[in-house]
């Protein structure tokens, strides 16, 4: 009998702390009103110094194992999806593990910036699907705002913190994830990065003065190649699953600007009560986006068994991604 892997229990943590456009305003040139128009931001959620990317990981998971009705030591597998881990070694999946009390397990860190749930939910999906793994954890966890250069108003208004998990496992056909597609061009590196902190270019006086360990973008031209990139994988994934864009009860869309969403939401045809948005509270929180839509979806009751749900997200590398889900 073929195995199945879909979605079993989702949770989220958001820190306390809430930045608003008018709070950024005394700290950069800008306004509530120029924010809210490029962006669809209104709010983003900024972690305190005592909350670190594994603590807020475990707090989310604590709430998707629940969900699913099972233990920490029912885990065969953890991946943590960041760009922004508690330290480059060990990895941060290694520190949820423990803070969870799970057992020794596969665990590791997966970094494709903004696709990150996806392309781990991906390889969750084929741990399941070859029965290596019985349930997989997989976590997008962003702490943007330890990256955020508050001198650079095009990046410091776009980004906020926060962490949400799901938990895979077996389930019947028809439902589970349907079809995938995951891509990444490094072609395109250079339109957003980090430059200093690693091996080819280590912390020094030098890149700290020269502001080189913060995010840096070229947000005019990751517009065109993100609207691009999201509607041809979404094109290609309902096509492998052969089915229509009307038939989708719900399309979650990586929360980067709600001018892309809005954008590839028109040009795949998708009504917009079909869309979820949550961008104007929480900013982009990265591989974390699409992890927090879907855990209100489903504890607001928005999505319901036998639902079809379509994912795609952009991210620095680039890397793109789509993922269809029948609940």
């Amino acid at each position: 009998m073929e195995i199945a892997a879909g979605i079993l229990g989702t949770g989220t943590a958001l820190p306390g702390k809430v930045i608003t456009n008018h709070d950024l305003e005394k700290l950069v040139d800008t306004s509530d009103q120029w924010i809210t128009e490029r962006t669809g931001i209104k709010e983003r959620r900024q972690a305190a110094p005592e909350e670190t990317t594994s603590l807020l990981s475990a707090e989310a998971s604590r709430k998707a194992l629940a969900m699913a009705g099972l233990e920490p030591q029912d885990l065969d597998l953890i991946i943590c999806s960041t760009i922004s881990p508690d330290m480059p070694l060990p990895s941060t999946a290694a520190f949820i593990q423990t803070q969870l009390g799970a057992h020794p397990c596969c665990s590791f860190d997966l970094a494709a910036a903004c696709s990150g749930f996806l392309f781990g939910a991906t390889v969750a999906e084929q741990y399941i699907k070859t029965q290596k793994a019985k349930y997989a954890l997989v976590i997008g966890a962003e702490l943007l705002s330890r990256y955020v250069d508050y001198h650079d108003r095009a990046t410091c208004v776009i980004f906020g913190d926060g962490v949400a998990a799901a938990v895979f496992g077996p389930v019947e056909p028809p439902s589970g994830i349907l079809a995938s597609e995951m891509h990444t061009n490094g072609a395109f590196a250079d339109h957003l990065y980090i430059p200093a902190g690693g091996a080819r270019k280590p912390a020094s006086c030098e890149t700290v003065t020269a502001r080189d360990h913060y995010i840096k973008m070229r947000g005019n031209e990751l517009f065109k190649v993100a609207v691009r990139s999201m509607e041809d994988v979404s094109r290609r994934v309902l096509e492998q699953a052969n089915v229509c864009p009307d038939q989708l009860a719900l399309f979650i869309p990586h929360q980067a600007n709600q001018r892309i969403t809005n954008a590839v939401r028109d040009r795949l045809g998708i009504g917009a009560e079909k869309v979820y948005s949550n961008i104007s509270r929480t900013g982009n929180t990265s591989s974390a986006s699409i992890p927090i839509c879907l855990d209100e979806c489903v504890r607001s009751g928005r999505i319901k068994k036998g639902d079809l749900i379509l994912m795609s997200a952009f991210g620095a590398g680039v890397t793109w991604g789509g993922l269809l889900v029948r609940w």
